[in-house]
């Protein structure tokens, strides 16, 4: 396979539900380079919404992803950080992005995040989440445009919790409209 953007590069922020599903798209669309971070390991709770298999639990989310990817294609470049994200190391981890995709669980650290990657690297465009938990209509998850490099999607709503969990359905369909977004930005296409 042959990358349809070898000098691209881009980030993503936490390997869960969004980030798993995430990397792996953007590895199938041809993205160069990835650089991924997450400090935690697979366990079979995360299998029915993560881009994992049972031989992955107790792995490093980082290095089976790594793994993942570099089987779907060998051509994209996989750079890993089993760190946990912090203000402190965001700017140093995402430094060479040319976009960042948030795929943080926490509010706080999501919140966290985009305020470090906004302030901090203010030419790199930043791909967030929020609102994708429960069984809501799929049709309610979009893409906006929240400033000039800050693009959010999900419903803005949904938030997740002991009433409200997170189903891979709606999970995954947020996770393909933040790697729409990274291919819409790499092709030169800006929301409205």
């Amino acid at each position: 396979m042959t990358s349809l953007f070898p000098h691209a590069t881009v980030g993503i922020a936490g390997l869960g539900g969004l980030g798993s599903n995430i990397a792996a798209m953007l590895a199938r669309a041809g993205v160069g380079r990835l650089v991924v971070a997450d400090f935690d390991v697979v366990e079979q709770s995360n299998l029915n919404r993560q881009n994992y298999f049972v031989s992955h639990i107790g792995t490093p989310k980082t290095e089976a992803t790594k793994w993942m990817l570099t089987q779907t294609n060998p051509s994209c470049v996989v750079e890993a950080h089993t760190v946990r994200i912090t203000a402190d190391n965001v700017a140093d981890i995402f430094k060479d992005c040319d976009i960042v995709c948030e795929a943080l669980d926490d509010p706080e650290q999501k919140a966290m995040f985009v305020n470090t990657i906004l302030t901090r690297l203010p030419n790199v465009k930043l791909v967030a989440a929020s609102g994708m938990a429960g069984t809501a209509s799929a049709n309610n998850i979009r893409t906006r445009r929240i400033t000039q490099n800050f693009y959010l999607c999900g419903d803005g709503e949904s938030e997740a919790g002991s009433s409200l969990p997170v189903h891979a359905p709606r999970m995954m369909l947020c996770a393909a409209h933040q790697a729409n977004m990274v291919l819409r930005l790499l092709f030169g296409q800006i929301e409205p």
